[in-house]
């Protein structure tokens, strides 16, 4: 096996983006794709990484892009979020990006495009939910520790793709109601859907780089177990929706 990254500047709605792709190269045929939404600051090391250990389980992988080349933040940047309220005030504009993004996925050269799916992480979340809201053609979503307010256009009915929270129960983004809404508003729209709410753990829990997150933030940190169970959450799903 030898994972390899690509990336790809590719077009869309105030474009040109950038994402990234890994995969096996020793492998010809086509294989499930699944996309990576990332959190607030955009692509970056941490992506490409959980790019890589998802072309590990035989699939592709791809960062997205939602924010446009070049357009990166850090957590010491002036404004972090920045960008993602861009996005936040104009939910179409993101629901077209992640078209844009998930068009380039399906088209790639080594993925079949019959089975996809989302990742997504913090407003990644928000992402992958938006793309199941709005009808776009994958077969399940995953948000891990996401923010789920919902957008101005309305919602599908059926939502067809599976949908999986992983969810830090701590989280000050979202506390147990927003949970609440949330499970409630997957059922008024049929979807197939879970929440795994995770105890002791809050916001980012995935996020490594948030070690000594409490000392910074309450509730948003890394925790092992959270990131362990999800991933493998996550990953049961993928079997299920691939075979």
């Amino acid at each position: 096996m030898a994972i390899v990254r690509q990336t790809m500047v590719y077009d869309g709605p105030g474009g040109p983006f950038e994402g990234v792709f890994a995969y096996d190269d020793e492998v010809e045929t086509a294989r499930p794709g699944v996309m990576i939404v990332p959190n607030v600051l955009g692509q970056k090391e941490a992506d490409s990484v959980t790019a890589e250990n998802i072309a590990k389980l035989g699939h592709v992988g791809f960062v997205a892009d939602v924010f446009g080349q070049g357009r990166r933040k850090t957590f010491t940047s002036e404004n972090p979020a920045e960008y993602m309220n861009e996005l936040n005030a104009d939910r179409g504009l993101l629901r077209d990006r992640l078209q844009a993004s998930l068009d380039t996925l399906k088209n790639f050269a080594f993925v079949d495009p019959a089975k996809t799916a989302v990742y997504g992480y913090c407003f990644g979340g928000k992402c992958a939910l938006d793309m199941a809201r709005a009808g776009l053609d994958v077969l399940g979503v995953v948000s891990f520790h996401g923010v789920y307010d919902k957008p101005d256009y309305p919602s599908v009915t059926p939502i067809k793709p599976k949908v999986l929270v992983c969810h830090g129960w701590e989280d000050p983004i979202a506390p147990p109601d927003v949970m609440v809404a949330l499970g409630q508003e997957m059922t008024e729209g049929q979807a197939d859907w879970q929440i795994h709410a995770y105890g002791n753990a809050g916001h980012a829990f995935t996020d490594i780089d948030r070690k000594d997150g409490p000392s910074v933030r309450p509730g948003v940190a890394y925790e092992e177990r959270a990131d362990r169970r999800s991933w493998q959450a996550a990953r049961n799903l993928l079997e299920e929706l691939f075979g």
